[in-house]
């Protein structure tokens, strides 16, 4: 078991399957060292965490609803990698999209659920720049989508 695998076990950490595209795209594409994953909405088995923050879901599910996008970031990028986490040697960026009311504002406190995340799993290889946006509306209602892109030893 890799140093990564071994930090997941330890922080009680299960990936999930990575989840299947919705639409006409792929869940990742490998350019170079570079690991670019699409978008991965709060979904898990449960159905995930849908709705927008500042109505129905507060700041901590919000939080929860990241966390789950990063879960499902690290399932593609442990993909692109053939199943080995050890490749990654840093996470470089997160794009951060909050399902949200107008007067909502602490989108950047809510993406921080899927920052935590990875400095947690990678150490101060998991700091990373960062873009953390409020919309109208996301795919199938879902609370959160994040992005990533991750560099390959």
């Amino acid at each position: 078991m890799g140093r990564v695998e071994t930090r997941l076990r330890e922080l009680g950490i299960t990936l999930p399957t990575p989840p299947a595209p919705v639409a006409a795209y792929v869940p990742f594409v490998v350019v170079g060292k570079l690991v670019h994953v699409s978008g991965q909405v709060s979904v898990d088995a449960h159905g995930g965490i849908k709705g927008k923050l500042g109505d129905a879901i507060a700041v901590e599910e919000g939080q929860a609803a990241a966390r789950l996008c990063g879960l499902n970031l690290l399932a593609q990028v442990k993909a692109a990698c053939g199943g080995d986490l050890d490749q990654v040697k840093r996470v470089v960026k997160l794009g951060g999209f909050v399902n949200v009311t107008p007067d909502f504002d602490p989108i950047p406190i809510v993406v921080n659920g899927c920052s935590e995340l990875m400095v947690q799993v990678f150490g101060e290889a998991g700091r990373h720049a960062r873009s953390a946006v409020g919309t109208a509306n996301l795919p199938l209602n879902y609370a959160v989508e994040v992005d990533g892109i991750f560099e390959l030893e």
